[in-house]
């Protein structure tokens, strides 16, 4: 294997044409019912848009005008092997339009996220100074490594080491696009048969 190649959860996006979502298990009913939007989640508002919009603050004018981090829908292309799931979750594959998705490095944006939550928390005022320091650095950084899905998946970005993808989706997902993959408890990473049988009792 080469530096920076990895044992992937789930086949490679060039055999299946689809990529991933995570969602709350609280969700998943309505998602069935209705796919899902960038904005359908409780905790769009309270937890990440401003986020959102702080990174979207520092995109340069190369990227299109359609990339706003606010108005996109997050998925993986992929996880790895020993990834950590969060509990009480569903993982879902999703059909997306390519040509209305970006690529992004999630571990830069995730790198600014607790100090920009934390810069209103007595105590913690000091990261404000972490943001103002290193903030716009990580985040150029962020949109400088940023291409299209569609050249992503020329020069696969997404496995270069150190270069976790996230993907922008920037269209709605429909009921009929998304596909049920594993349900993650406490305990278990189940499949829906998996669950099922555990349910049943057999």
């Amino acid at each position: 294997m080469k530096e920076g190649d990895f044992i992937n959860f789930f086949p490679d996006y060039a055999d299946t044409g689809v990529v991933y979502h995570v969602a709350c298990i609280t969700d998943l009913s309505r998602i069935l019912k209705q796919g899902i939007k960038y904005n359908d989640k409780m905790t769009y508002n309270s937890m990440y848009l401003d986020f959102h919009k702080f990174i979207s603050s520092f995109k340069p004018d190369n990227i299109p005008d359609w990339v706003r981090r606010e108005k996109a829908i997050f998925a993986s292309l992929n996880y790895k092997s020993n990834h950590y799931w969060h509990s009480h979750t569903v993982v879902m594959s999703v059909k997306v339009d390519e040509d209305k998705c970006w690529v992004a490095n999630e571990n830069l944006a995730n790198k600014l996220y607790e100090p920009f939550i934390l810069k209103d928390v007595k105590s913690f005022e000091i990261a404000n100074e972490y943001l103002i320091r290193e903030g716009k650095k990580i985040v150029e950084e962020y949109w400088n490594t940023s291409l299209s899905f569609s050249e992503n998946l020329k020069v696969r970005r997404d496995k270069e080491k150190g270069y976790d993808a996230e993907v922008l989706i920037f269209h709605d997902i429909k009921p009929e696009d998304i596909t049920i993959l594993r349900i993650i408890s406490d305990h278990k990473v189940m499949t829906v048969e998996e669950c099922l049988k555990l349910y049943k009792g057999e």
